[in-house]
């Protein structure tokens, strides 16, 4: 797969490395059977006159042929075409037609002509310059091969290089679209889900304003909308809410759009009106009504958490709100941790669920409502709390007064009896003075 730059050395001239390869096709197309004329005879004349883009466009057109070359020839034979083809100030012109060839099936070794093909297109993309287009259309026929090979792991180490080729290229939106598309398809056939839908939605995104309401921006809107509806694991609808093709749905899909709101804001009862609304139409549109079920439970569970400003969901709420036995509420509130939506902890003692974590999944009026009354709650708690502060400081200072009052009593009264023995003392050695005269 793509990577650093390589460097292909091979030596011969380039009339004697042309007229070689020349002789090979001929040969190749001796062994099927192929009696047209010789491609070597036909390039010689030529190659003595110098024009080596006329010769070039000869081999390139044969070259063909190759894909019926030998499995141990194969790579060095199209490495050889591609130096030669290297030689030519038009590189662009002949790389196609060698793409092409190399999209197309491996004859000679149907089991492991996709990995010899994708060993030869990923050298040509790694010689090129990063900041060549041609490249664009190399990795293009890489998805090709790589969709029809089912090896998509080859491929999903390089997308975290996207972002910088498609700047190097310079790339306008429609192929930029082409080759996010490609990617999200060669994803999906692979079952890699999330890939798909992250680069059906860069697709998306490359839609401009103008062109929302297009044949095309709907197809490719209706399908990036069921495939997030579907996924198991895609529960924040904002991103497709927010573009432009997405929300031209609103007239020219109502039902789709529809949809697409309930399960961006609203709960199950929503949901079960909009079915009994359209009843049958989910399944006409080939979409797995099991599959929204379970999703439009998790979202509404977590919905629930959210707005709960006790922070404390009974086990009766969580099933009424769900629609479920009051024994499945454990499993339910388990799969919504799972998700990612919600984090607490269940107390099967008190049959609560108390939570820790929850994100609303929309924030507009009704959740700033929400946030405001919650904040009213925590100020009213908090102007309590200062309250019995505030009483138990004065209990405190009170106190403390009391305590001094009473050391600075008891120590007037020790102070007096202590002076008057201290006179007493004094004047007690001048009586008996006295006496002994």
């Amino acid at each position: 797969m793509p990577g650093s730059i390589n460097t292909l050395l091979i030596e011969g001239s380039f009339q004697e490395l042309a007229d070689e390869l020349a002789q090979y096709v001929d040969e190749i197309r001796r062994r099927q059977g192929d009696d047209s004329a010789s491609l070597q005879a036909d390039i010689t004349p030529i190659l003595e006159k110098g024009q080596k883009d006329e010769a070039l466009k000869k081999l390139v057109t044969g070259s063909a042929v190759l894909n019926a070359a030998p499995e141990k020839e194969f790579i060095a034979a199209y490495n050889l075409l591609v130096h030669l083809v290297r030689q030519s100030p038009n590189l662009d012109k002949f790389l196609p037609k060698i793409c092409q060839n190399l999209s197309a099936p491996i004859i000679s070794s149907p089991s492991n002509g996709p990995g010899l093909a994708l060993a030869v297109l990923t050298t040509i993309f790694n010689i090129l310059p990063a900041d060549n287009d041609t490249r664009y259309h190399v990795f293009m026929a890489i998805l090709r091969v790589v969709r029809g090979s089912s090896s998509f792991d080859a491929l999903k180490s390089q997308l975290k290089n996207m972002d910088l080729w498609v700047e190097q290229w310079e790339t306008d939106e429609e192929d930029q679209r082409k080759l996010y598309l490609g990617i999200a398809e060669v994803a999906e056939e692979a079952s890699e889900d999330e890939y798909a839908f992250l680069y059906l939605l860069r697709a998306l995104r490359t839609i401009s304003a103008e062109e929302a309401s297009s044949d095309e921006a709907r197809i490719l809107s209706i399908r990036a909308l069921k495939a997030a509806l579907l996924h198991p694991s895609h529960f924040d609808f904002q991103d497709l809410t927010a573009l432009d093709s997405i929300q031209a749905l609103r007239k020219s899909d109502a039902v789709y759009f529809e949809l697409l709101e309930i399960f961006n804001a609203e709960l199950l009862d929503d949901y079960n009106d909009f079915t009994d609304e359209h009843d049958g139409w989910i399944e006409e549109q080939n979409m797995d009504t099991l599959v929204l079920y379970r999703k439009m439970r998790l979202l509404t569970l977590a919905s629930l958490a959210a707005s709960t400003q006790s922070r404390s969901l009974p086990y009766q709420q969580i099933s009424r709100a769900l629609q479920i036995p009051s024994e499945d509420v454990e499993m339910w509130v388990i799969d919504v941790v799972r998700a990612g939506l919600v984090e607490g902890k269940l107390s099967q003692l008190n049959q609560t669920f108390l939570i820790h974590r929850s994100t609303y999944r929309v924030f507009g009026e009704k959740q700033w409502t929400e946030v405001q009354g919650r904040l009213d709650t925590w100020r009213s708690s908090l102007e309590g709390v200062l309250v019995v502060v505030r009483q138990e400081r004065e209990k405190v200072i009170q106190e403390k007064e009391r305590e001094l009052k009473e050391f600075e009593s008891r120590m007037n009264g020790g102070g007096s009896g202590a002076g008057m023995g201290a006179a007493g003392a004094r004047r007690l050695p001048r009586e008996i003075d006295t006496g002994a005269d």
